[in-house]
């Protein structure tokens, strides 16, 4: 089996009003569910959109320092990701269009190492 990435930057998402939002809190939840049932699901989450409460580590130096704010300024950020565990690329990519379709917005999917 192989671990993979499905993921989005939170600005894939587009602006839509709060109830359409809403509507996308059932198919997505759904998916999960289904990843659970087929025993695929390794992890999924969404990341808090307020950057403020991002951190990074940097031991670059030879020193560990964490600093408040992302580790570079970006205009994309990560807003989610699922992690899954499948026996091929195939099967992943089912599951990220089930997730893109659930979610309403694109994912992106990459094989972790």
């Amino acid at each position: 089996m192989t671990k993979y990435a499905i993921y989005f930057h939170q600005q894939w998402v587009g602006d839509h009003p709060e109830e359409w939002y809403r509507t996308r809190v059932e198919p997505s939840t759904a998916v999960v569910r289904d990843m659970e049932a087929a025993g695929v699901l390794v992890f999924a989450g969404g990341l808090v959109e307020d950057m403020s409460l991002a951190f990074s580590a940097d031991a670059t130096s030879g020193a560990v320092v964490v600093t408040d704010g992302p580790y570079t300024e970006t205009t994309e950020y990560l807003g989610g990701i699922t992690i899954i565990d499948v026996p091929d690329i195939e099967t992943a990519k089912m599951w990220a269009g089930r997730v893109a379709e659930g979610c309403g917005w694109p994912q992106e999917l990459r094989e972790v190492k």
